[in-house]
C-alpha cells in the first residue's frame, strides 16, 4: 500500500498555529490533501502529549498509531542554542519515536533542559551533541531529523548562524544522525551538489502551522509498504530503498521564502553573484542582506549544477492547488472565497488534492474548472513554471505567463524571525 506522509507539523499549542492544529483537525486536513500519515509533532509540551495519548489508538508492535482512518507516528520539533566557534548557533531537530512510553522518557528529560509548557517547539540552552546524546541514551529505535537545513535562521547550513558541515554541528554524534529535511527553499538535487551529504537520506515535510491543504503536505515523501511499522519507515529512509521510498513532492525550491538573498524591507532581491558584487550589503538601506539558500549552497557545492549521486531517492515538484489558482485567477490574498471555492470543487470532484495534482488528466480537469486553471495545474506537474523567487521572508511567486508576473507576495506570512 502507498503511503504519503508529512511529518514535521506543529500543534496548537506550538506559536503562530491554527486553533484547529490538533489530531482532530489534523486528520480531517490529511485526508482534503491526499495524506494517510502523520508526524503528531509538538509531543513535548504536557497537554498536546495528553491529548495525543487520550486519541490515538496504538496499532500493537508497529510504533503506528491512528484516528479517523489516518496513521500517526509520534514527532517533535525542539531547537537548541549554544556557542560553537564563539558564535551562537540555535538548530531545530526533529524527534520520531515509536512509543507513548519512549516519549515519556523524552519528555522527562527534556524537561530537566527547559520548560516544556511554554510552546510546542521548545528550545534548550544545549548543543546539538548533547540533544543527541540525551535522546540516543534513552532509545536507539529514535530517528533524529536535522530540519529544514538550509534555511537561514535555526539550521544546520543557514547563513544567519550554521555550520559548514553536518559534522560540525552533531560532532561525535553524528553517526546518529541520517536523515536531513530539505525545506521549502532547496530541492533534492540542490543537496547532490554536495558530495558530504551522499551519507544522508533527503526528506520533505511541510512544517505546517494550518490544516489547510495549502500548507499542511505542501512538501511529503511517498513509501511503499507490505506492512505499515514504525521500523518499516525508518529502515526505508535509512538505506534509501527505492522498493519502499518512492520519492518525495516538493515545492519549487524558488517558491520557497529564502531562496534568494535579499531585504524585504527594501523590495531587494539579488542572486548569489550580484550578492558579492555588492559585499552582502542592501544597495538601498546599506544595512546587511539576508543570505538565502541558493547563495550557501553555491558557497558549499564541490559538485556542478545537475549532479545526479549513485544513490539518491527521486522527487517531484507542486504547487498547492490554491497557490496555482490564485496565480492564474490573478487573485493576489489569501483566504479569498472565490480561491476556495474554485480548489473545494477539484477537491470534492476528484477525492484529494494530491490525487488532482498528481494523477488527474488535463481533460477531467477541464470539465471541473476552467482551461486556464487545468492547463496551470499540468504545467506544474510538467515543471514548466518560472517563478519569481522567495527572498529574505517572502514566498516567491509562480509565473504562469508574463501578466502573472506581480511585485508582492501571494501570502502576507510572518518569517521564521517572528516566531
Amino acid at each position: 500500500m502507498q503511503y504519503i506522509a508529512d511529518f514535521h507539523l506543529h500543534s496548537k499549542y506550538a506559536r503562530a498555529t491554527s486553533r484547529e492544529m490538533d489530531i482532530g483537525g489534523l486528520s480531517k486536513g490529511a485526508k482534503i490533501k491526499g495524506l494517510n500519515l502523520l508526524g503528531t509533532g509538538d509531543f513535548t509540551h504536557p497537554k498536546y502529549f495528553l491529548e495525543i495519548k487520550n486519541k490515538l489508538k496504538e496499532i500493537a508492535d508497529t510504533g503506528i498509531f491512528s484516528y479517523d482512518d489516518i496513521y500517526f507516528i509520534l514527532t517533535c520539533e525542539v531547537g537548541t542554542s549554544f556557542v560553537a566557534g564563539n558564535k551562537i548557533r540555535r538548530i531545530h531537530h526533529i524527534i520520531h519515536a515509536p512509543s507513548f512510553e519512549i516519549v515519556e522518557q523524552i519528555n522527562e528529560a527534556l524537561s530537566k533542559c527547559g520548560n516544556l509548557s511554554i510552546d510546542g517547539r521548545p528550545m534548550f540552552n544545549m548543543s546539538a551533541v548533547e540533544l543527541v546524546e540525551v535522546l540516543m541514551e534513552i532509545s536507539k529505535d529514535l530517528m533524529i531529523t536535522s530540519a529544514h537545513v538550509w534555511t537561514p535562521f535555526f539550521s544546520v547550513f543557514g547563513s544567519k548562524n550554521g555550520f559548514n558541515s553536518v559534522e560540525e554541528c552533531y560532532g561525535d554524534q553524528t553517526k546518529h544522525i541520517f536523515s536531513l529535511e530539505t525545506g521549502l527553499s532547496s530541492t533534492p538535487d540542490m543537496n547532490w551538489r554536495l558530495s558530504s551529504l551522499d551519507k544522508f537520506t533527503l526528506l520533505s515535510n511541510s512544517d505546517s502551522h494550518s490544516t489547510n491543504p495549502w500548507r499542511l503536505g505542501r512538501e511529503a515523501n511517498v513509501f511503499e509498504l507490505k506492512k505499515l511499522t514504525y521500523w518499516e519507515i525508518i529502515d526505508a529512509i535509512k538505506k534509501k530503498d527505492k522498493s519502499k521510498f518512492l520519492f518525495t513532492i516538493e515545492t519549487s525550491a524558488e517558491y520557497g521564502k529564502y531562496h534568494l538573498d535579499g531585504h524585504r524591507n527594501c523590495n531587494v532581491s539579488l542572486e548569489p553573484g550580484e550578492t558579492k558584487k555588492l559585499n552582502g550589503i542592501c544597495p538601498k538601506c546599506r544595512r546587511k542582506l539576508t543570505i538565502g539558500v541558493l547563495h550557501r549552497v553555491e558557497e558549499l557545492a564541490d559538485r556542478v549544477e545537475g549532479y545526479i549521486p549513485k544513490e539518491f531517492i527521486p522527487f517531484k515538484k507542486l504547487l498547492p492547488l490554491y497557490e496555482i489558482i490564485s496565480s492564474v485567477t490573478g487573485v493576489n490574498q489569501l483566504y479569498s472565497k472565490k480561491v476556495i471555492e474554485e480548489q473545494n470543487k477539484l477537491i470534492d470532484r476528484f477525492g484529494n488534492e494530491l490525487n488532482v495534482l498528481l494523477n488527474v488528466n488535463r481533460d477531467q480537469l477541464a470539465k471541473v474548472t476552467s482551461e486556464k486553471i487545468a492547463d496551470a495545474i499540468i504545467k506544474v506537474r510538467e515543471n514548466k513554471v518560472r517563478f519569481h523567487a522567495g527572498y529574505d521572508g517572502n514566498y516567491g511567486i509562480p509565473i504562469f505567463d508574463n501578466s502573472t508576473l506581480v511585485k508582492q507576495s501571494l501570502v502576507d506570512q510572518k518569517s521564521l524571525t517572528d516566531f
